[in-house]
């Protein structure tokens, strides 16, 4: 006697529908992307579109499965877990096959190595559970609430897909009937090729939205997603913002309306601010609709604009609107319940894209401002000139771990008083985010600690003490820096100063001496790593004459991609030669433009100590 399961499964409607759908043992690039977005936004190694027919399970979408079932895209129902979305018409999550009673016999987990499983349904109109978009990890998983939404929302698209598919089937038999019945046929079939058209927008949508990391990059994708099918005449994406509306300006200037009415209040007579208050998509029919209904800044900008129809739909978020989504056609335009429909799923992928925009963009800024925080103003030192420059890698979402400082130490106990010893560092710590430039301040502050707890020491010594706290107290810094120590030497050469310095896997420093000439300071050790054995470390002496210029650099300055490091070396050395005896903080500027440019890929930070003549 079958089980009710296996009765659910084995339903001679639902079988049905999965052979009008087209899909069986076959690969179908529709279905094999849905697979690819599945893995990308989830983060697992395996995807599949499962359908389930009569005696085995098919993946015409399918990423990341091991031979032969790759090749055969086909496993008997028995290694399925598949069909427990099936037969409970619900999704089905197991953390751990092997330790899930309905799960452990499976033997999907020796042969296909399931552990981790998440499925969602796959419908079709009459609401039959056709298969499963499903998401599989090789390790344990446990699945978050935010994997399942995006899973769910994938499942949708592809459902959609699934049901025009059937469609097209049922209407190429109807095709065969009477006259009538083949026009109305056509007529279905027209209206079935713009929901393909709206379903693949969709499609593309979750693809093309999934990577943005910026609000201007998201209004841009918006845009180049609706321009080929609805063809609107404006697009635009303004945002609700502790009660106020604020629009993302074009800086293209093809809009200037934008300027006009960056922002506004989210209780104000526009129909922007009525969808995102409101919660509900919003349609402007013509302009009369809009003169009566909406306030005259509002006429004032779809005069502007030369809009006829607008359509306004809110941004969903997780307590309220994050903003509002507006198409605009310079003509009288029907919007239909179908493209009201596909907007609405458009703006719930554009929402999550502005989420996460405005996620990376308050990260940046809170990691500029570590970095500027600890890129403190240097001090005055007798007998020297210096200077300092940090600029952030072009890129707006790199943040780095580059640094320098400059500070004067106190005499060591005992020692007869004299001219104090300025200490000075420039440094790289592995990484571009935030915690790159946490472990940058920790590091930074844990060095200066280092000066002052080993008065006397050199800088060779100075560094090992930091590697050891850096080891003990399981900080995790890894990276290259160059730590100096500057001292007068005493008379009859008070002019002149002794460097003292110590170089862990950094850049040489670059000299500019009196004479014209350049030297490169080559001598350095291993660079600083926790997972690297204690080694002792060198300091190096160099005399240094009235005029000599040092120069203590991150990588960023010299090392690009596709150029010849040694050529950009020279290349710095020759602008410090030339330019010597200017300014500072001028030369520093000009030093980076000549040699790393405007748009240089890396954070880059300086510090130039001259000896006075």
């Amino acid at each position: 006697m079958a089980s009710p399961e296996d009765e659910v499964v084995g339903d001679a409607d639902r079988i049905q529908a999965v052979r009008d759908t087209g899909l069986t043992a076959v690969a179908d690039a529709d279905m094999d992307r849905f697979a690819r977005l599945v893995s990308r936004m989830l983060g697992v190694p395996v995807a599949l579109v499962s359908m389930l027919e009569e005696a085995r399970q098919v993946f015409p979408g399918m990423v990341g499965l091991g031979e032969p079932w790759a090749r055969t895209r086909q496993t008997p129902l028995s290694h399925s877990l598949c069909h427990h979305v099936v037969a409970s018409r619900e999704p089905f999550t197991v953390a751990d096959t092997r330790a899930d009673e309905r799960t452990a016999a499976s033997p999907a987990i020796d042969d296909l190595g399931v552990l981790g499983y998440a499925g969602v349904p796959l419908t079709d109109d009459a609401g039959r559970v056709l298969g499963s978009l499903c998401a599989i990890d090789t390790r344990p998983r446990q699945w978050s609430a935010e994997d399942l939404a995006a899973l769910r929302d994938l499942a949708a698209a592809c459902s959609a897909e699934l049901r025009l598919r059937i469609a097209s089937s049922q209407r190429e038999l109807a095709r065969r009937g009477e006259a009538r019945a083949r026009e109305r046929a056509d007529v279905m079939q027209q209206g079935t090729r713009t929901a393909l058209k709206r379903s693949q927008l969709l499609l593309r949508a979750a693809d093309a939205l999934a990577d943005t990391t910026g609000l201007i990059e998201v209004r841009q994708r918006v845009r180049e997603l609706v321009s080929g099918d609805l063809k609107p005449h404006y697009v635009g994406l303004v945002l609700a913002e502790r009660r106020q509306m604020r629009r993302l300006i074009d800086r293209t200037g093809v809009a200037p309306m934008e300027y006009s009415y960056e922002t506004y209040s989210i209780d104000s007579a526009w129909p922007t601010a009525r969808a995102a208050r409101e919660k509900r998509t919003v349609i402007v029919h013509s302009p009369e609709e809009l003169a009566d209904q909406y306030g005259p800044d509002a006429v004032a900008a779809f005069g502007q604009l030369g809009l006829h129809t607008a359509v306004c739909v809110p941004l969903p978020g997780t307590v309220n609107s994050l903003g509002t989504l507006v198409l605009g056609w310079a003509h009288p335009y029907e919007i239909d319940v179908l493209e009201q429909a596909v907007l609405a799923s458009l703006a719930g992928y554009t929402a999550r894209a502005v989420e996460r925009a405005l996620f990376v963009d308050d990260r940046v800024h809170v990691a500029h401002q570590l970095q500027e925080a600890m890129l403190t103003d240097l001090p005055a030192v007798d007998g020297l000139d210096t200077a300092a420059l940090y600029r952030p890698a072009a890129q707006a979402d790199m943040v780095g771990g580059d640094w320098y400082d400059l500070y004067i130490l106190p005499s060591a106990p005992g020692r007869v008083a004299g001219p104090a010893t300025v200490a000075l560092t420039v440094g790289d710590i592995t990484g571009h985010d935030m915690h790159a430039a946490t472990l940058m301040g920790q590091t930074r502050s844990m060095l200066r600690q280092a000066d002052l707890d080993h008065p006397g020491k050199d800088p060779a010594h100075i560094v090992g003490a930091l590697e050891h706290a850096n080891r003990e107290l399981r900080v995790g810094s890894s990276g290259t820096l160059v730590h100096a120590h500057l001292r007068p030497c005493p008379p009859p050469d008070a002019a002149t100063w002794e460097m003292t310095w110590t170089n862990a896997g950094h850049p040489p420093p670059l000299l500019a001496l009196p004479d014209g000439t350049t030297e490169l300071l080559h001598d350095h050790g291993a660079l600083i790593h926790p997972g690297l054995e204690p080694s002792a470390r060198t300091s190096h002496r160099r005399v240094l004459d009235p005029g000599t210029l040092l120069l203590l650099y991150t990588d960023g300055l010299v090392e690009r991609r596709g150029a010849d490091l040694d050529v950009l070396t020279d290349r710095a050395a020759r602008v410090l030669t030339t330019h010597r005896r200017d300014d500072l903080p001028a030369l520093l500027s000009h030093l980076v433009d000549t040699v790393a440019g405007a748009t240089a890929p890396d954070d880059i930070a300086l510090l130039a100590v001259r000896v006075k003549e």
